[in-house]
């Protein structure tokens, strides 16, 4: 049984290792200074493109303004095309520029070497339980993500 505090612990060692990473890599990120509403709307375009900004604030779980607002950032700094939709001529559908997707890249090549070297750092030990708890952490992530489909 887990202790009564395992809840708290997980999410707060979770968003510590999630913030601790993003001011890390923000150090060697090009300009502008993307925030990380920018980067999980610009991933979510990268991976669906010609989504649209109501589908994308239903992804994201934010409000319909708040997404447009991040488009008009995002498309003003290079990274998003915002392109009518032939479907709906009321709605667009967003695309990544080359500039978006090579930024992902690096992004995530970054990320992946700065956990690499700090996960090598780990004892053997260490390193075998968090490879042990990926799985359990996925379905944690699918759990969240159904519920929060159905809210």
């Amino acid at each position: 049984m887990a202790s009564e505090n395992f809840a708290e612990d997980l999410s707060t060692a979770l968003v510590v290792v999630q913030r601790l990473i993003r001011r890390r890599l923000r150090r060697g990120a090009g300009s502008p200074r993307l925030r990380g509403a920018e980067v999980e709307l610009l991933r979510l375009v990268a991976s669906r493109p010609g989504i649209g900004v109501s589908d994308a604030a239903k992804e994201l779980y934010l409000a319909g303004n708040s997404v447009s607002t991040l488009v008009n950032q995002l498309a003003r700094d290079g990274y998003l095309i915002r392109e009518t939709d032939p479907a709906d001529r009321r709605a667009a559908r967003l695309l990544p520029t080359e500039a978006a997707e090579a930024r992902l890249r690096d992004w995530g090549k970054r990320r992946t070497a700065l956990v690499r070297r700090h996960v090598a750092l780990l004892d053997d030990e260490d390193r075998k339980a968090l490879q042990a708890a990926l799985p359990a952490l996925r379905k944690l992530a699918e759990n969240l993500h159904e519920e929060a489909e159905e809210i």
